[in-house]
C-alpha cells in the first residue's frame, strides 16, 4: 500500500533527493567513500557547500551583502543567537504560536522585549493585524508559518525597523523580498533537508552593532568568516539540502513551489469546508498552505479515533494534530505530491459516505 507522508517534521522529501542521498551514503561522488565518513574539508565536499549557498541566493533572489550559513543546533538555538547578535536594548516580537513565544522568552535574557500583539487568547487561530511596532527597537521578529496551529503570513510585512523571521516551515514555498530582513533562519527538516542543519541568511552590515561579548560559536561573524566550517558542519543534511535545492530549481523555482502550494491547500481546504464531518481550525484569511489543521465537527467528535484509524489504514501517515490543538494536521510541504492530497480528500469523502 502506498504511504502518504503528512508528517509535520522531519517530513517528506522528494523521492529523487532521498535516492541521491542514499547513493552518496554508499559512495560519495565516485570517491569510494561514504558522505558519512569524508572530511568536511575534503576537496570534494567544499563544492557541495558552495553550490548550496549559490542556489540559496539564486532561488530566493538574495541581494548582495548577505551571507548564507549552514549551522547546527536547530531553529531553537537561533532563538538565543538572534538576540545575542542583534539585541542591544529593545526588540519587538509578534506572538503567533509556541515557537514565537519560545523565541521571545530567550530574547528576554538580553534586553527589553515588547510583545506587539498576540493571538494566544484565541489559541493562536489567527495572526494579529492591527498593531504598532515601536520605532526604537533593534529589530522586529516574526514567525511566518505556525506549524502547530496552521496559520501563515503569506506576504512580507512592511515595517520601518529591521526585521527578522523564523521561516523554518515555509522557506522556498513562496518568493520573499530578502532585502526587507536583516536575518532569516530556520530548521531545515520541513522543506529542505533531514533534521540536523539550520539555515541562516544574514545581512552582513547588521552585525557588529551590539556591545556585549558574544561567545565564539554563537557569533554569526564567526561562521561567515569560516564559510560555515568553523567547526564540523552537519555534512549529510547539507548534502541533502543541495539535492533539494537542485530539485526546486529543476521544478521551476520558488514561483512554481508557490503555485503548487496554493493548489494543494485550496483542494484540501475546499473539502474541509464542504464535508459536514470536519471543521478547519484557523481563521480563513490566515490559513497555512504548509500545515492544514482541522477537527471533527462537534456532532461527530466521537468519531475522531475511528477516522484516524480509517485514514491510517488507507495509508495516511502523520495526520494526527499536535497535542495542544488535537484533531488532524496535514502538512503539505513542497515535496508533497498533489496525488497524496487527493488521496486524503478521497479518504474524507469515503468516511463521510460511511456515516
Amino acid at each position: 500500500m502506498k504511504k502518504h507522508n503528512f508528517n509535520a517534521g522531519p517530513s517528506i522529501l522528494p523521492r529523487e533527493v532521498i535516492e541521491q542521498t542514499a547513493q552518496a551514503v554508499l559512495d560519495f561522488n565516485g570517491s569510494g567513500l561514504s558522505v558519512l565518513e569524508i572530511s568536511h574539508r575534503a576537496k570534494d565536499f567544499q563544492p557541495v557547500v558552495d553550490e548550496a549557498v549559490a542556489l540559496f541566493k539564486e532561488l530566493l533572489n538574495i541581494p548582495e551583502g548577505y551571507s548564507v550559513l549552514f549551522l547546527g543546533g536547530g531553529a531553537s538555538l537561533e532563538f538565543c543567537m538572534i538576540p545575542f547578535n542583534f539585541l542591544e536594548k529593545k526588540a519587538a516580537y509578534l506572538n503567533t504560536g509556541v515557537w514565537a513565544k519560545k523565541a521571545m522568552k530567550e530574547a528576554k535574557g538580553f534586553g527589553e522585549v515588547v510583545e506587539v500583539a498576540s493571538s494566544a487568547e484565541a489559541t493562536y487561530t489567527y495572526i494579529p493585524k492591527d498593531y504598532t511596532v515601536p520605532a526604537d527597537v533593534d529589530y522586529f521578529h516574526i514567525t511566518t508559518n505556525n506549524t502547530i496551529y496552521g496559520t501563515e503570513l503569506k506576504e512580507d510585512l512592511d515595517v520601518n525597523v529591521p526585521m527578522i523571521a523564523d521561516m523554518s516551515s515555509d522557506i522556498f514555498s513562496r518568493p520573499i523580498d530578502v532585502s526587507k530582513y536583516i536575518c532569516i533562519y530556520g530548521g531545515a527538516q520541513k522543506n529542505l533537508a533531514p533534521a540536523g542543519v539550520t539555515f541562516v541568511i544574514v545581512k552582513n552590515e547588521a552585525l557588529g552593532k551590539v556591545s556585549r561579548y558574544i561567545p565564539t560559536m554563537l557569533n554569526y561573524q564567526t561562521h561567515i568568516d569560516g564559510g560555515s566550517m568553523f567547526n564540523t558542519p552537519p555534512v549529510l543534511p547539507i548534502y541533502t539540502a543541495l539535492q533539494t535545492l537542485r530539485w526546486i530549481k529543476a521544478q521551476g523555482g520558488v514561483k512554481e513551489m508557490e503555485r503548487r502550494a496554493i493548489e494543494k491547500a485550496d483542494m484540501l481546504y475546499a473539502e474541509i469546508d464542504r464535508n459536514k464531518m470536519f471543521v478547519g481550525t484557523a481563521a480563513k484569511e490566515d490559513r497555512s498552505r504548509m500545515n492544514i489543521c482541522f477537527v471533527m465537527a462537534p456532532e461527530y467528535k466521537d468519531l475522531e479515533a475511528e477516522f484516524m484509524k480509517f485514514a491510517t489504514e488507507k495509508g495516511m501517515v502523520g495526520i494526527k494534530g499536535h497535542r495542544s490543538v488535537g484533531g488532524f494536521r496535514a502538512s503539505c510541504y513542497n515535496a508533497m505530491p498533489k496525488e497524496s492530497v487527493q488521496a486524503l480528500i478521497d479518504c474524507m469523502k469515503e468516511f463521510e459516505a460511511m456515516h
